[in-house]
């Protein structure tokens, strides 16, 4: 096929060359060959579209696919072409149940009832249809595909406890590989929002509280769940990422999801606008999510400024920006700025929207709006373009359609087990230990695992239901074996009901659970060590996405009875373990004082009780470290390491200290870190130097330390936080090995908004702080001079 093409305007092209127009028609549209260039291939289906075929391109169906499926919920292509006649843009969550509160919920689809809806949808769209553009679909991806029989990894703050963005696109590569092989191109993940309010139930979604440690995570995922950046084509295996949520989602008012993020547009550029546009512009992620939240009075699914200022002219985005299941409806019955939902679609429309999530309801009036004059149809194209192109680049058009066989083979196959094991193990953190850990089985000893969480295996919130979960009490026993005794009480429960869709959350019956205490108390007798797991259930820390559902909390404390749990077991002046599996960071003062030894596991994935259990038994050493700040109690809040000078005087009555601080985290061995050295110790605006630490592992066992490079500005024309994470490296050594570690500072690390709110490095001097976490620093001086003092002085 001889044909050239020429680039004109914004995304048209002219044919040119050999091939004439009517000559290439004869081979068929310009849009079903795979070898024209995408831009062609939108703008000439594009040119084929009616209005409501463009519209339903923008718009998906989730909690009414019960009405295109049949009695046996499987997918029936009369009443899809009755219910949707101009095609459809998306189908949401294939593998899930019917959607929320349908009369028909079916349990989730595993893989073959999966992909067998997926490929009906797509052989009825692409064979049925007037112009046969398949649809996408989208799930859940956040620590692991949420479906039945998929790998389920360490929740996403325990993900960024490892400290190891490398390890998490490693994780995400196997969570689209899962996704794409059920013939899913879309995920709604990660989470990029910085997480500076506890009470908060979405944090265990997050990377943590920093913008730089959230930027790297969210690279990181991106990079590993759609393939290289700017790669022309979707590769195999691999998926869409989804950024969410833009912005400003994770310091809500009164810490409430949904709440207002009263943020300064100079904050939302220091720190939440950071991880999007690092993902923007480094991973070439091809779609966002709208946020929830209002910003300064203007929720952000009309906010212009945000979503098409900033995002798309500053940033040069080109995908997809998507709204938040239900967020456009909420512009009329929660946010009360638009008077009606075709109100709501116009006005979110003109601010940047492409997509209405999850069922299209807003979009529908569209249609309407265009022939009322009221949107002007070059703004129905843009945003059906940007979805065309990324199915067009997924390869939808040539293949939309999965194999179960391959599907099977590859999801939680040993590899991802292995790995799953492997994060698992390298996210734990301990907290604190006065030599109790590691557990020692020479002497056959018996151990009492107690605890609301030691016989489950908790996952967290936005999980699959693997083929397989390992207990902490599981792994514990299989570790044990005949070399000790292992016994087990329950200790208290949490809540009736662990189920994280539910909406109902009640506390167990405090009476009940303090009979359950006095049995773990008369287990717990005699025993040479008690391991102590609580923590949060599912639906003590969650996203409250209705009135009806809650997920958010006022306190930092353990829910319901777990304190006198511990204080009656502490009681028995036996040496205790504190576990806690959870998804927000608990304000455990008394435990962490008392304890013998306290570990932060998070929610660990399928195979946390394997994980946890070569931890504590020494097979595996930790190294984990704190992507948040712990603090003692709500009334601290908001509280995270890089806040600015004036902050944090003091209270009456209570230390300003954190329980933890960020990046916190002990091992079996210690470390010994240098003095930080600059390869330039003065540099040019706009140069970039070295800071170089030489690490020694100074104890018996090897083990990995994490060195971390804060920066201060001295001197600067606006405030500036008395430390700002700008590098990380984790590494391993053996016993007496040293290493030298080396990490970069580029310009970038330096900058700052000044008042104009020009991104600028300014002259001066600046602390570069190294360390094992953000306390107990050592400090050199970076002088940053408006150009070179030697102009002889080789660049960096």
């Amino acid at each position: 096929m001889n044909r050239m093409w020429r680039l004109i305007g914004l995304g048209g092209l002219i044919m040119t060359g050999t091939a004439t127009g009517s000559a290439a028609m004869a081979d068929g549209p310009i849009y079903q060959d795979p070898e024209a260039p995408v831009n062609a291939r939108v703008a000439d289906l594009l040119g084929r579209m009616t209005l409501e075929e463009k519209v339903a391109q923008l718009m998906a169906v989730w909690d009414s696919k019960a009405e295109i499926f049949d009695e046996e919920m499987e997918f029936d292509p009369e009443k899809f072409a009755k219910r949707y006649p101009h095609g459809l843009g998306q189908l949401a969550r294939p593998s899930d149940r019917d959607g929320p509160g349908s009369p028909r919920e079916v349990e989730w689809r595993d893989i073959e009832g999966t992909i067998r809806l997926v490929n009906a949808v797509q052989k009825h769209a692409t064979e049925s249809t007037r112009l046969g553009i398949p649809l996408f679909f989208h799930e859940e991806g956040l620590h692991g595909y949420a479906s039945i029989g998929a790998t389920s990894f360490p929740q996403a703050i325990a993900m960024a406890s490892t400290w190891d963005p490398d390890l998490i696109e490693q994780v995400n590569r196997i969570i689209a590989r899962e996704i794409r092989a059920r013939g899913v191109h879309l995920v709604l993940s990660p989470v990029v929002d910085i997480a500076r309010d506890p009470r908060w139930g979405r944090i265990e979604e997050t990377f943590g509280e920093d913008p730089y440690l959230v930027s790297q995570f969210g690279l990181a995922a991106v990079r590993g769940l759609q393939g290289p950046a700017m790669s022309p084509t979707l590769p195999p295996g691999r998926v869409y990422a989804t950024l969410k949520h833009m912005t400003g989602h994770g310091q809500p008012q009164n810490g409430t999801n949904v709440g207002p993020a009263p943020i300064s547009r100079r904050e939302l550029r220091e720190n939440f606008f950071v991880p999007f546009h690092t993902a923007v512009t480094e991973g070439d992620v091809k779609m966002i999510m709208a946020s929830y939240n209002e910003i300064d009075g203007v929720p952000s699914h009309v906010n212009h400024w945000l979503l098409t200022n900033v995002l798309r002219q500053e940033w040069g985005f080109d995908g997809i920006v998507v709204a938040d299941y239900y967020a456009i409806n909420q512009l009329v019955d929660l946010h009360h700025v638009a008077g009606n939902i075709a109100d709501a679609a116009t006005r979110s429309l003109h601010a940047g929207v492409d997509v209405d999530l999850p069922n299209g309801d807003a979009f529908s009036h569209l249609t309407e709006a265009v022939r009322a004059g009221a949107v002007n149809e070059a703004r129905i194209d843009e945003a059906v373009s940007r979805v065309l192109a990324l199915k067009f680049r997924a390869g939808l058009f040539e293949n939309p359609f999965a194999d179960a066989q391959v599907a099977n083979d590859l999801t939680n196959n040993e590899e991802a087990r292995d790995l799953a094991r492997r994060v698992a193990e390298r996210s734990v953190i301990l907290l604190t230990n006065d030599g109790t850990l590691p557990l020692d089985l020479n002497e056959k000893p018996t151990i009492s695992v107690i605890g609301p969480n030691a016989d489950v295996a908790r996952l967290g919130g936005y999980a699959g239901i693997p083929p397989k979960t390992v207990s902490l009490l599981e792994g514990m026993r299989k570790r044990v074996g005949d070399r000790g005794e292992i016994r087990h009480a329950q200790g208290v429960r949490i809540t009736e009901n662990d189920d994280w869709w539910a909406d109902d959350v009640q506390l167990a019956d405090p009476e009940e659970n303090r009979r359950r205490i006095a049995e773990a108390v008369g287990v717990a007798k005699g025993s040479d060590v008690i391991v102590l797991a609580i923590g949060d259930t599912e639906q003590t820390s969650r996203e409250g996405w209705a009135e009806s559902h809650l997920g958010d909390r006022t306190s930092l404390d353990l829910v319901g009875e777990q304190q006198e749990l511990f204080d009656a077991l502490h009681a028995l002046n036996i040496p205790i373990v504190v576990v806690l599996i959870n998804g927000r960071p608990a304000s455990t003062v008394d435990i962490a004082d008392k304890a013998n030894a306290l570990v932060e596991a998070w929610y660990v994935g399928e195979q946390g009780g394997n994980a946890l259990a070569g931890i504590l038994f020494g097979d595996v050493n930790p190294g984990g470290k704190l992507p948040v700040t712990v603090a003692r109690n709500a009334g601290q809040l908001p509280l995270y390491y890089n806040h600015k000078p004036s902050a944090l005087r003091g209270y009456l009555f209570t230390p300003s200290e954190p329980l933890f601080p960020f990046g916190h985290g002990l091992s079996y061995t210690t470390f010994e870190l240098g003095e930080p050295r600059l390869s330039r110790d003065e540099i040019a605006v706009g140069d970039a130097t070295t800071v170089t630490v030489e690490v020694r592992n100074s104890g018996a066992r090897q083990g990995d330390e994490t060195v971390q490079v804060y920066v201060h500005d001295v001197l600067a024309s606006v405030t500036q936080p008395v430390k700002r994470l700008i590098g990380f490296r984790r590494i391993t050594l053996a016993p007496g090995e040293s290493r030298l570690v080396e990490i970069g500072i580029p310009a970038s690390a330096l900058a700052l908004w000044n008042e104009d709110m020009e991104h600028v490095v300014e002259p001066g001097d600046f602390h570069i702080m190294t360390g094992a976490s953000s306390v107990g620093l050592q400090s050199t001086t970076l002088t940053v001079v408006a150009q070179h003092s030697s102009p002889d002085k080789p660049g960096d």
